[in-house]
């Protein structure tokens, strides 16, 4: 599907066996994990995507309820898209690979599910007379802008099918292939109301190479935020994940909050990195690889949960709130999935930061629900 005379190929089970086995001969699940699912159609490889297998579905719902239960401040998602080229090492959805057999490291970042009739199936269920046009935030799991949307082309009609409806939805991304749809949100800001998000947490460039290797860099995602503002749409930043010792010190959040008032963002939500089951042992594993020597403090931060210690947020949350003010974002939140995180609520979710000396580490929070 839209691959454009692109050279392909086509993996059967045992192909696809092959070519997920690693130098060490160690193999790791491909196209095998997916042969049961319902809607499966073929697994692709291309030149432009070195490394990446993609695999196309035909899903049968793209619209996804939120649990009551959550504390997430929208109800419906859509996420055309499963695993993550970005690749970022802390992204916290990288355990909800596993549930397709893939595991949460190397698979998230390389096997990437496509659902190829997203647009055909959202056009259906927008138009079914139960549907109430509650807004739809895209980007909560993984990023709809990587690098595959170049050459599936899913978000235009989604995009149009949202506001054709008459359906308020949002964006977050680290995709500054953004920038194609803008005429496209232009026109769907005229008919609901929309809201638009850029994920940014760091500048440094040689930090984020390691980091987030499959990303735009910051300088082009800076540039994306101030390409929506001119264009009359407004544009949060969701500064997460600070990184302890990495990237909260005094210095790198100013400079942070001073690139993004230059840059025009209408809005800041700022939070600690948090580690869940698969991201924790992924990210820890990269750690002890470039930065032996914080190991043994994440660990006493984290302990065995999944948040930085209460002591620690509110640390962090006091040099937010510092460099919010000092940058002209003391009263405004992200202004992403139109409705943001209160201060308390930001502080209770997403932690980061330098510990101050010894507090216990927090106890392992209930997991929020898989949002796909």
């Amino acid at each position: 599907m839209r691959w454009d005379s692109q050279q392909l190929t086509l993996l059967d089970s045992s192909s696809a066996e092959a070519a997920g086995s690693s130098s060490s001969g160690v193999k790791a699940p491909v196209q095998a994990a997916l042969l049961p699912v319902k809607g499966f159609l073929r697994s692709v490889r291309s030149p432009d995507f070195s490394g990446v297998t993609f695999h196309e579905v035909l899903s049968k719902s793209v619209l996804n309820k939120v649990p009551q239960t959550s504390a997430m401040p929208f109800q419906w998602t859509i996420n055309p898209y499963r695993g993550c080229s970005h690749a970022c090492v802390y992204c916290f959805a990288r355990n909800t690979h596993s549930y397709l057999d893939f595991d949460a490291g190397l698979d998230f970042d390389s096997q990437v599910v496509v659902k190829v009739n997203a647009v055909e199936v959202l056009r259906v269920e927008l138009a079914k007379p139960g549907w109430q046009r509650r807004p739809v935030a895209l980007g909560t799991n993984t990023d709809p802008y990587q690098r595959a949307e170049g050459r599936y082309q899913l978000m235009p009609g989604i995009i149009s099918a949202l506001a054709d409806s008459g359906t308020p939805f949002s964006i977050l991304t680290k995709g500054t292939l953004l920038a194609r749809d803008i005429p496209l949100l232009k026109k769907a800001a005229d008919q609901v109301p929309i809201g638009m998000g850029i994920s940014l947490a760091l500048l440094d460039e040689e930090l984020g190479k390691f980091l987030e290797p499959g990303t735009p860099s910051p300088k082009a995602r800076l540039a994306l935020v101030s390409r929506l503002r001119d264009a009359g749409l407004p544009c949060g930043v969701m500064a997460m994940p600070i990184l302890p010792w990495l990237s909260d010190s005094d210095d790198a959040l100013d400079s942070l909050f001073a690139a993004l008032a230059k840059a025009g963002a209408t809005g800041v939500t700022a939070g600690a990195l948090h580690l869940r089951s698969g991201t924790r042992e992924w990210f820890m594993g990269w750690l002890a690889k470039h930065h032996p020597a914080l190991v043994g403090k994440y660990r006493r931060l984290y302990g065995s949960g999944s948040y930085a210690p209460k002591e620690y947020r509110q640390w962090l949350a006091g040099k937010v709130r510092t460099a919010k003010a000092r940058h002209g974002f003391e009263r405004t939140g992200a202004n992403m999935h139109r409705v943001v995180l209160d201060a308390k609520s930001e502080e209770a979710q997403y932690p980061p930061g330098s510990l101050p000396p010894g507090p216990k580490a927090a106890k392992a929070t209930a997991a929020e629900p898989t949002l796909f």
